[in-house]
């Protein structure tokens, strides 16, 4: 569909983290950039570091951006 992210990042949750999803498919839940470059690079994706992840318009961040998670 034309205009969604390939890559989405959902509202930090109680525990502070992340549901992390590349089109249809839920990854996992993420605690940081750390847990969301790694699941990006089992997803197939090459190249991806916590910077790509950063600054990348491939990912819409929802509820926040990439320094947004909570304790």
């Amino acid at each position: 569909m034309a205009g969604e992210h390939l890559i989405v990042i959902y509202p930090p949750a109680d525990d502070g983290g992340r549901r992390v999803r590349v089109h249809a498919r839920f990854l996992g839940m993420a605690y940081g950039l750390l847990d969301v470059t790694e699941f990006l690079r089992l997803a197939g994706m090459d190249g991806v570091d916590e910077d790509w992840v950063r600054r990348s318009g491939l990912i819409e961040w929802r509820g926040g951006g990439p320094e947004a998670w909570r304790a």
